[in-house]
């Protein structure tokens, strides 16, 4: 396959950005995007130029570590996380245009990596759960219902790759704040803690610049997890009992 590749560069937060432009002759249509990338770097070194900055870690869709939006879309055309896409997804003679996520959230490092530890934040702003440590318990010493325990491990399943804040709008984490807030919210162990969590997490998520949420959806059609956008309806109710609460 001939693909025509455009490319974000961007040498820090503060410096100017710019599309560079360069064409693969030969690339393998089974190749994963990721690899594709690989072949551009090796060109670009054996070329005499800098190869283009991106992430990665596990390349099996696990960490998330991969996200770049790819033609407009987070993570390209298919739902899936970047590492997981592959070339047959395009066409011979395809223009790919690369890009970091665009978030204020997520300040660019280089090129297509950004910082995306905003999300980290958010997460230890939530606080520890009150349990005793010590020996694992008996699987059934605290009884979960069905129900709650197969909705914390959906929204538990989250991966933090930041996908839904790339396509929203407004530039929200607000998808993934609720997945992290609903998880452990929905389980006899995370009650302690609950009203104070989500206080707590929506006003670190707020002070690291992400936008709000205005319901669009384009975050959950995003998810490569595909975490539900009901999950947020579930932190506002939380919210809300937190305020009657005091919190």
């Amino acid at each position: 396959m001939k693909i025509n590749v455009e490319f974000w560069r961007q040498n820090g937060q503060k410096a100017k950005g710019n599309f560079e432009k360069y064409t693969l002759d030969d690339v393998d249509e089974n190749a994963s995007f990721l690899e594709m990338l690989d072949q551009l770097n090796e060109e670009l070194f054996e070329a005499g130029r800098e190869p283009v900055a991106f992430d990665s870690d596990c390349r099996e869709g696990i960490c998330g570590m991969c996200g770049l939006v790819i033609n407009g879309d987070p993570h390209g055309p298919l739902v899936t996380t970047t590492c997981q896409l592959h070339m047959r997804s395009f066409k011979d003679g395809d223009t790919i245009t690369i890009e970091p996520w665009r978030s204020t959230g997520f300040p660019v490092l280089r090129d297509l990596i950004v910082d995306r530890t905003a999300l980290d934040r958010i997460v230890q702003a939530g606080g520890y759960i009150s349990v005793n440590t010590g020996a694992a318990p008996d699987a059934h010493a605290v009884p979960v219902p069905k129900d709650k325990a197969d909705r914390s491990f959906e929204a538990a399943a989250c991966i933090g790759c930041g996908a839904c804040v790339a396509a929203c709008p407004n530039g929200s984490a607000m998808l993934f704040t609720s997945a992290k807030v609903v998880h452990l919210g929905l389980l006899p162990q995370g009650q302690p803690e609950r009203h104070d969590r989500v206080v707590n997490m929506l006003a670190q998520h707020d002070a690291e610049g992400f936008g709000g949420c205005t319901n669009v959806g384009a975050c959950a059609a995003a998810c490569p997890k595909e975490i539900p956008l009901e999950l947020i309806s579930l932190l506002n109710r939380d919210l809300i009992k937190s305020v009657a609460h005091g919190r």
